[in-house]
């Protein structure tokens, strides 16, 4: 199993600020969930990045990850997406968008845990909403590495309709956008 983070794209709702090096916990956020992943030990973990961007980079400085230019980056999320499934070379394969402060490595392994491995696993909120992250087996690489734009692997999970694994309140949900996202949500943080 691969376990990657996506991380090449460009924040433009955020006004000039790198949502992914907003601090959460002490740490930027994409070395926070970098950390996360790595935590859960379940395999390879590989964070996709625009070729640009040597925050991001320095971000992991010193962290066993795989580092996946993106080159296409501003085709969207497919390009990550294809960039990530080129990289997993048929294994199982864990993608999450880097942007999600509340998911921890505890999500990441009860997701894992419950993957069959015959279709994918999709986390959800407590209340049942679809989220992130997205466990695809080998089998739909295929599929993810034809797509394009920004709608992500929409098309794959309608057509491969994925087990639904319930993680805590809100973390499979929460993702952070802009600069009043990440207002209101450290305003609700204890």
């Amino acid at each position: 199993m691969k376990l990657v983070l996506l991380a090449a794209g460009a924040s433009r709702r955020m006004r000039g600020v790198d949502k992914l090096l907003q601090e959460v916990d002490g740490l930027p956020l994409l070395r926070r969930q970098a950390l996360a992943l790595l935590a859960t030990g379940a395999g390879p973990v590989g964070v996709t990045l625009p070729c640009e961007g040597t925050a991001r980079q320095t971000a992991l400085d010193g962290l066993s990850v795989t580092l996946i230019p993106v080159p296409d980056a501003a085709q969207g999320m497919s390009a990550s997406l294809r960039a990530a499934a080129d990289w997993a070379q048929d294994q199982p394969l864990l993608v999450c968008p880097a942007d999600m402060p509340e998911l921890t490595a505890m999500d990441f392994a009860h997701l894992i845990a419950a993957f069959e491995g015959t279709r994918p696993a999709r986390a959800t909120a407590q209340d049942g909403t679809p989220g992130h992250p997205v466990l695809f087996p080998a089998s739909l690489l295929a599929l993810l590495t034809n797509l394009t734009g920004d709608e992500g692997a929409r098309s794959v999970l309608q057509a491969h309709p994925p087990q639904m694994v319930a993680l805590a309140a809100q973390h499979a949900t929460t993702d952070l956008d802009t600069p009043e996202d990440w207002s209101d949500w450290r305003a609700k943080r204890p």
